[in-house]
């Protein structure tokens, strides 16, 4: 007997993530999406199964891959998405059933840095084999490289950031003990809950939040977000004004020295394409679909590996920056005058 699943709008609203690759949003969730509702409704597939799923067309791909011919090397282009698309299903079941676990979570990721090694050996091995040229050798190690790197740094960044989000938590408590102050939000945070914020044509239709000083964010960087700080002001407000939350822009010196890349940002948002263009999902997919599909291996591989490495090292520069910000910020709770004191908004 069919489970009831909503319909097809709303599995979207609640399996699709706010921002996600350009390759998932336009090539896979179309096709995920309405494949996870019906397995949801007909199925008992749990999300571990169809991480299973995944994994084991993966190697199908990578069998395909070793063959060397390009026939073989489009059916192993084939089964590659089609493992992908498996791949994005596992996490859209989970959140559309509520049965996911950590243990999943460590399986998916487990499995897919599994896949993307034995493709790219497979893969390489076979061209190899067909052309003795030891390129494809080296070329197979540079994938598996790239890929844990990509992995590793993502990771590490994370740590960091949560660590410096932790560590200004920390100070704004420790500042603000008086009744029904303000809570602290992040920027990055707000936009996030908010994708269709458009930092440079909505500066002038709703009042500025004030940031922690000595920031001093313009109306362009916070009027769009009213709408996601009304949701975080504290129920527990008494008085007729709700507190605005303070809020800390780790990102501020980034986008004061590349403002064009916040016009860009708002419009992949609006679409649920996150900035980042390239990450491991576009490069894995230029290595074992567009590559062997047009039988230019070496060629998409080298493009893929390069577009990879520029967009990690944009990703760096930016945490760079970000530090400072968040330098900038701790130092201004040494100074008893400089202490944020957050607005309020009427309610």
């Amino acid at each position: 007997m069919p489970r009831d699943i909503p319909p097809l709008a709303e599995v979207r609203r609640i399996t699709e993530k706010k921002r996600d690759a350009w390759w998932t949003v336009m090539l896979v969730d179309p096709v995920a999406t309405p494949l996870v509702r019906w397995t949801a409704r007909h199925t008992r597939a749990t999300p571990n199964q169809l991480t299973w799923g995944a994994f084991l067309v993966g190697l199908g791909s990578a069998a395909c891959f070793a063959q060397g011919d390009w026939r073989w090397l489009l059916l192993g282009a084939v089964l590659y998405h089609v493992s992908f698309i498996f791949d994005c299903m596992d996490g859209k079941l989970a959140r559309l059933t509520g049965t996911g676990s950590v243990f999943g979570a460590w399986l998916d990721f487990v499995f897919d840095r599994i896949r993307v090694l034995v493709c790219s050996v497979a893969l390489m091995g076979g061209q190899y084999a067909r052309t003795d040229d030891v390129l494809y050798l080296w070329l197979a190690l540079a994938v598996a490289s790239l890929d844990s790197l990509r992995y590793i740094d993502s990771l590490e960044i994370f740590k960091i950031r949560h660590g410096m989000r932790k560590q200004i938590k920390a100070r704004m408590r420790a500042a603000r003990k008086a009744e029904n102050q303000a809570e602290l939000a992040f920027m990055e945070d707000l936009l996030r809950e908010n994708p269709e914020a458009d930092l440079e044509t909505d500066r002038d239709t709703v009042a500025p939040l004030e940031p922690v000083a000595p920031l001093e964010a313009t109306a362009a960087d916070t009027a769009p977000l009213e709408a996601a700080v009304a949701d975080t002001a504290p129920l527990e407000a008494t008085s007729a004004q709700r507190r605005r939350p303070a809020v800390v822009d780790l990102h501020q010196e980034f986008r004061r020295r590349f403002p064009w890349w916040v016009r860009c940002r708002n419009f992949l948002l609006r679409h649920r394409i996150r900035a980042h263009l390239i990450s491991g999902i576009e490069f894995q997919m230029g290595v074992f679909i567009i590559g062997p599909a047009v039988d230019a291996v070496v060629a998409t591989t080298v493009v893929s590996g390069v577009l990879l490495l520029v967009f990690e090292l944009a990703i760096i520069y930016k945490l760079l920056l970000s530090t400072r910000d968040f330098t900038r910020t701790i130092n201004s709770f040494e100074t008893p005058d400089r202490v944020p004191v957050a607005t309020s908004v009427n309610s």
